[in-house]
């Protein structure tokens, strides 16, 4: 079985990704050719907390369905509009396909942004077995490898493929020029640029994405400032609010704290000082280097 080839880029929905880097692994492959024009990307996250406290990790939304293979709640998750939050605790692992925004609704045959927010039993859409597709997934033991999930998650999708719809291009290049243009901060610019008007882009995106064209805007200028601040740089953070179409930094950092819990400075502040290398408390020691607590290596305290 061949290793699936991994996303190349930065994965930038992950919040605080340097803690969370120390929690648990997280991998990304890319779908099978077949499946390309439905899936973005399969994704694995797998985590070994036993002894150590309950891990929370939030993750911000993007404008995508997930079917999600997890022993404690698999399902079938409609767009998520507000940030999620996921309690890691012992040892476990979870295994989802990231739906391309638009291709869901073949396989939901209504419109998306009927199960907005919602999370809908796998057999409600595919006809599985849930607790059985999760063990072909995970492994009956949760032994699989993740070659072995990625195959097993591809396999039970291929059985079930609609034709593909022409729609999902055409919703891939908005969002491009939504997440990519900069200044693109209005609907009306997005229409436009677009070729649409305004109404038949928010018919389009409540048809086949489930949100808002002003939810997608606001949601892609929040998570790029998301990323620069966990990078851990200074940014001007007014001039950041301006770059991303607010009127005022109150403003962005009012949305910026609903979504992420806290506010831009101390964000950024706690991605430094995460980021930074621990102490050196060897100085005049001649028992050896101390083992810091955030030293994924040292055990809890």
């Amino acid at each position: 079985m061949t290793t699936p080839a991994t996303v190349p880029d930065r994965a930038k929905g992950v919040v605080a990704p340097a803690l969370a880097g120390r929690m648990f692994r997280m991998a990304r492959y890319l779908p099978a050719p077949e499946l390309a024009p439905f899936i973005e990307h399969v994704w694995i996250v797998e985590w070994d907390l036993r002894g150590q406290p309950s891990f929370v990790q939030r993750t911000l939304p993007y404008p995508s369905v997930h079917v999600v293979f997890d022993r404690a709640r698999s399902g079938v998750f409609g767009v998520v509009t507000d940030a999620f939050d996921y309690t890691l605790q012992a040892v476990g692992r979870v295994c989802g396909l990231k739906f391309r925004p638009g291709a869901f609704r073949a396989f939901l045959g209504r419109p998306l942004h009927t199960i907005t927010d919602q999370v809908l039993p796998l057999s409600s859409v595919f006809g599985w077995d849930d607790a059985a597709a999760v063990d072909a997934v995970l492994g009956a033991s949760d032994e699989a490898d993740d070659a072995a999930m990625v195959d097993a998650a591809n396999a039970l999708l291929r059985a079930r493929l609609p034709a593909a719809d022409p729609q999902v291009e055409r919703i891939a290049a908005i969002l491009r020029m939504a997440e990519t243009t900069p200044g693109l901060t209005r609907v009306g610019a997005l229409a436009a640029a677009a070729g649409m008007g305004v109404r038949s882009l928010q018919q389009l995106f409540g048809e086949y994405v489930g949100v808002s064209p002003k939810w997608v805007i606001r949601r892609y200028r929040l998570h790029e400032a998301a990323d620069r601040l966990a990078q851990g740089a200074e940014v001007d953070l007014s001039a950041l609010a301006l770059d991303l179409g607010y009127v005022d930094q109150a403003h962005f950092t009012s949305d910026f704290r609903r979504l992420v819990r806290q506010a831009p400075g101390q964000y950024r502040d706690t991605a430094q000082a995460v980021s930074a290398p621990p102490p050196d408390r060897t100085a005049g020691s001649e028992s050896g280097p101390a083992r810091s607590r955030t030293d994924p290596s040292a055990p809890p305290p």
